[in-house]
Parts: structure tokens; sequence; C-alpha cells
């Protein structure tokens, strides 16, 4: 069984800038919720010119309280993981105060493989009104005096999903890819379980000292970390298998029986993370369904 090393714990208070390493400050945003943790922390990196990374919901005073935690400094850069409403709309309200450039991600469902639309998103939500002035392709290198951001592309969560390495401390912004305190939610048609594991693969290839991501503490020893990940996604998949070959052939079944410790306001969401799983094994060819698979198919051993 996979033993993920989860922490929830973090000491901070809303609206108060911690210094947590030589080059890193983090501003938690009031957004406390079972996907968020404590909130969304978003992350000031550099000293007199500063990147502000995931500034967070459209939320007045968060932004305020991140404007007074580099006040008397520059703004110069605003970066984004992804958009999901808990990281990605304060970059607007941010940017108007401090005229910086948006340095990130692509558009909401920039990457996505497919052309369907967006009508079902998880229970985060979709922010459709970004739009970057820089996109951050893949390796590329944001370099200022003071500090130096690599993008990493990571689809999967979302399928513009980015994380960003500080070089200077060897230490990765994984956004909600990896998060120290839960299992990510992969929720299609935008979440793709596929591109996700090949996501941590790459990441296992990486030698980062630590992770910092948007919810929850600092991650250390993250290839250790992320292995378990991978482990975890492999054995529900195999329980999904089990399901199968004992005829459980519909989502809300197999919810029901492979989370029965999870409370069930959750299942929602675990119902969203199976039917992931399960078109990623319809098209590897370890299930089968009519048609494309969706949360009312009925699944079978292929």
């Amino acid at each position: 069984m996979a033993n993920i090393p989860f922490k929830k714990d973090v000491t901070f208070e809303y609206g108060v800038a911690d210094q947590i390493s030589p080059l890193i400050r983090r501003v938690i945003a009031p957004n406390p919720s079972a996907f968020t943790l404590h909130g969304t922390g978003t992350y000031i990196v550099g000293k007199g010119q500063v990147a502000v990374i995931d500034p967070g919901p459209d939320d007045p005073k968060h932004i305020e309280a991140v404007l007074a935690a580099v006040k008397g400094e520059t703004v110069s850069h605003i970066v984004i993981t992804h958009t999901h409403r808990d990281h990605s709309p304060g970059a607007a309200l941010l940017k108007a105060e401090t005229g910086a450039m948006i340095w990130g991600c692509g558009p909401h469902g920039h990457g996505r493989e497919d052309s369907r639309t967006d009508a079902e998103v998880s229970d985060e939500g979709a922010d459709t009104d970004y739009v970057p002035d820089i996109l951050a392709n893949d390796a590329d290198i944001l370099d200022t005096d003071g500090w130096a951001l690599q993008a990493v592309h990571t689809p999967g969560h979302t399928s513009n999903h980015t994380c960003f390495l500080l070089r200077e401390e060897n230490a990765l912004f994984s956004g909600d890819h990896v998060m120290g305190w839960s299992t990510t939610i992969v929720s299609p048609p935008d979440g793709d379980m596929y591109r996700y594991m090949q996501s941590l693969k790459k990441l296992l290839l990486r030698s980062d000292d630590h992770y910092w991501p948007t919810h929850g503490p600092r991650i250390d020893n993250p290839k250790a970390f992320v292995g378990e990940l991978i482990k975890h996604r492999e054995e529900r998949e195999e329980q999904i298998a089990q399901c199968l070959s004992q005829n459980i052939s519909r989502i809300p079944d197999m919810v029901k029986s492979m989370y029965r410790d999870v409370p069930e306001h959750l299942h929602t969401a675990a119902a969203r993370s199976v039917l992931s799983h399960l078109v990623h094994m319809v098209h590897t060819g370890r299930a089968a369904c009519e048609g494309e698979p969706d949360p009312d198919s009925v699944y079978r051993v292929a």
C-alpha cells in the first residue's frame, strides 16, 4: 500500500506574510475549504524586485495583504500555475495595482488535446477570464538580478498546469500538481489522468530539494513523495479493475466500494477522480464502455 507522508500543519496568520526561506515569503488567503485546506498560499519571491506566484481568488482584502507585504518593493511579475478560481483571479486585481506583467500558464484549456468545452469542472472551478501577458512554455526562464524562475510544464490536474523552479534555492513551486496535505483532484474534461501520471514521472527525473505547494506545508524528500503518489494512483486503478471483475459497473457504486473511509461530502470529487482513472483505463485497453467514457457510462472489463 502507498504510504504518502501527508502533513496539514502550517503555522500562519491570515493577512500576514511569513518569511519561509531566504528568498520566499508566503501570505495565505482566507479561503479555507475541503479542497484548499487553510487557503491559497500566495508566494512572494525575491527582495526589492519581486514576483508573486498564484495571487489567489478574487479577494481584494487578500490582495491588500499581499501589497502590504511588498510595500516599498517592485512587483515585476505575477506568476500563475493554473487557472482554477482559487489561484488565478487575483492576478487581474494585483496587475491593476502594480502594473506587473503576468507570466505563467496559458488560458484555461490551453494544451488540451481535444476540442471539448469545460462544461463540467471540478469544485475548484475554472477561471476563464485569465490571459497571460507572456506565456511560460516548458523550460522558459524568467531571469532577474536577484532570482530566476524556470517553468516546468506539468499537465494533468489541468491541461495548462505549470510548476516553477526557483533556481537559487532549488525549490519547486508545485501548485496543485503535488500537494503536501492531500492527493490532487484530476477531473475530466480538463483534468487528464494519463497526462497527470506522465507529469508525476517527469518530476522523478528531477533533483529538486523540496516543493512549495499552493496548499499545505513544504514537501521534503520530494522524489520519495512523488513515488508514493504514483503508487497510490496505480493502486486506485487496481481497485477499479477489482470492481469491474465483481460486476460493479457504475461510478457511484465504485465510489461506495473504494472510498468507504472518506467522508460522504467528498464522494462527488472522488467520483470525478474515478472517472478520470476510467478514461485512462478505457484509452489504454484495461476497461471498456459504450461510446466515450462519461459519469453515467456502464463499464466492464475490456
